[in-house]
């Protein structure tokens, strides 16, 4: 693993909410709003803008956790801003905190975590389950 950044350090994600950003279940649709379970792939993925820069060629990020605190919602077409801010590097370990913003309005925030390992210790594990 490559430690390129230091903690502080930030990562932008832009992101226009569209249809299937809403609260659709099989159920059928909730809201026609951003919702939770959208904003924490698109919280990982902000995050993970750090862990593509820092594996090397034969690693890989994995999720460990997400905390998302979901605090005001997003209509369709809206822009929201994700800015990530790396926490710490422990061992293979990335942690982040993150903000999503619509204008000046926060509308969620909350932390992640991803583990760096070897595709090769990867594959062994998902082969073993």
């Amino acid at each position: 693993m490559i430690h390129t950044f230091k903690p502080g350090d930030k990562k932008h994600f832009t992101k226009i909410v569209v249809e299937h950003d809403t609260a659709i279940f099989d159920s059928g649709a909730v809201h026609p709003v951003y919702a939770t379970f959208a904003l924490g792939r698109d919280a990982e993925w902000v995050c993970r803008l750090f862990v593509l820069e820092m594996k090397e060629e034969d690693e890989e990020g994995i999720g460990t956790f997400l905390k998302i605190e979901h605090l005001s919602p997003a209509i369709l077409n809206s822009e929201v801003i994700f800015e990530a801010t790396l926490k710490a590097v422990e061992g293979n370990s990335v942690l982040c905190s993150f903000e999503a913003r619509v204008g000046d309005r926060i509308i969620a925030k909350g932390e992640t975590g991803q583990k760096v390992l070897k595709k090769e210790k990867l594959e062994m594990l998902f082969n073993n389950l």
